[in-house]
């Protein structure tokens, strides 16, 4: 475990946080391959947590572990202070939402959410009452005898959340619950179920491999690579202050600089990260301050992306950093005009901040796509 998520626990710990689901030194194996290695994990009641990273990272092993779909090699885990690590998923006071939904096709939506509560054999006076009250909690308490082929997307997803819901569970996990969505529904979904976990105060743990919806929807994530949790922290914190270079490159687009690269800005060769936007293009001759780094080179490469241009430059002493700048005045011909110039580049030395790394190029640029097949 990193030392970043070792302090973020003993912050936990020093806050008296009792937690609604702890994972203890797990460990999960299928065969010879190691799919989770080690993960200690809090997740804090009414709390909206996420499990980030590319696919086979481990983050929806530890989901399923957690809800009982596997079980872990070694270690454990708790719901509530509980042991549950040998219980199977009926036993836990958890409930999971899919990305496929599967929802029953020839029963109307609220037949759908109340399918649970009648194989629990709760009476049916009580059942219709909290399927009406789960269906008012996503906002669907008019679609109540539709179907599902009837609804949209977004609408069928709801239901999924209210199918769940209604079971009032302590925890509730979802799959990448958005990823049949197109880029507009989810991104209004998105903003909807960050409501919905607020209006009903419950515990939700969330596992995606995109970025900007984790850093759009959680209180606190954890990033996961290979097995093992790189860092844990708020959307702010693993963004600004990300504790590796890989953390640095997954959330976002980043530049990390090392070696002679990096020395030759900072006078040590220690790896450091700075995000494209705290970069400033200036012409050769601007001043720079003693508070400032700077860094002159040659655009190589522009990309005009409507809100904002996104300049690739060469370094003189070696790697390259990528500038985003917003487009308040600049038109798409205006920024394709600076590809090939010379230029400077400066920012605050506070926006450099240190990661680790297993070494590499002198200056690389890291990009949310890179490790996310």
């Amino acid at each position: 475990m990193s030392e970043a998520v070792r302090v973020e626990d003993a912050r936990s710990e020093r806050a008296g946080t009792s937690s609604a689901v702890s994972l203890e030194d797990v460990v999960k194996r299928f065969g010879d391959v190691v799919a989770v290695d080690g993960v200690s994990l809090d997740v804090r009641p009414g709390e909206f947590f996420s499990l980030l990273g590319p696919s086979g990272s481990g983050k929806t092993t530890c989901l399923r572990m957690i809800a009982g779909f596997e079980q872990p090699t070694s270690g454990r885990i708790l719901l509530g202070g509980r042991d549950v690590s040998d219980l199977p998923p009926f036993e836990r006071e958890v409930n999971t939402v899919f990305q496929d939904y599967a929802l029953f096709p020839h029963m109307t939506v609220a037949q759908n959410v109340g399918y649970g509560l009648m194989v629990r054999k709760i009476p049916k006076e009580e059942r219709g009452r909290r399927v009406s009250d789960a269906l008012e909690m996503v906002r669907l308490e008019q679609m109540g005898s539709r179907k599902p082929g009837q609804l949209s997307g977004g609408q069928r997803q709801r239901v999924a959340l209210a199918r769940s819901l209604v079971l009032r569970p302590k925890v509730l996990l979802l799959d990448e619950p958005l990823g049949a969505l197109d880029l507009k529904l989810r991104q209004a979904m998105q903003i909807e179920l960050k409501d919905i976990q607020q209006e009903v105060s419950l515990t939700f743990i969330y596992v995606t491999h995109d970025q900007e919806e984790a850093l759009t929807m959680s209180d606190r994530l954890a990033v996961f690579n290979q097995g093992k949790i790189e860092q844990v922290g708020s959307p702010a914190e693993v963004y600004e202050r990300p504790a590796t270079a890989f953390v640095a490159g997954f959330i976002g687009v980043s530049n990390v600089l090392d070696g002679d690269a990096a020395a030759r800005i900072t006078g040590s060769s220690h790896p450091f990260t700075v995000r494209p936007e705290k970069i400033e293009i200036v012409q050769l001759d601007e001043e720079v301050r003693e508070s400032q780094c700077a860094a002159t080179g040659r655009v190589r490469e522009v990309v005009y992306l409507g809100a904002i241009t996104r300049y690739v430059v060469e370094l003189d002493g070696g790697g390259e950093l990528v500038v985003m700048q917003q487009n308040l005045e600049t038109s798409s011909m205006e920024a394709l005009k600076v590809r090939g110039k010379a230029v400077r580049l400066r920012w605050d030395r506070s926006n450099n901040r240190p990661v680790e790394t297993t070494g590499g190029n002198e200056g690389s640029v890291t990009d949310p796509g890179e490790g996310t097949a």
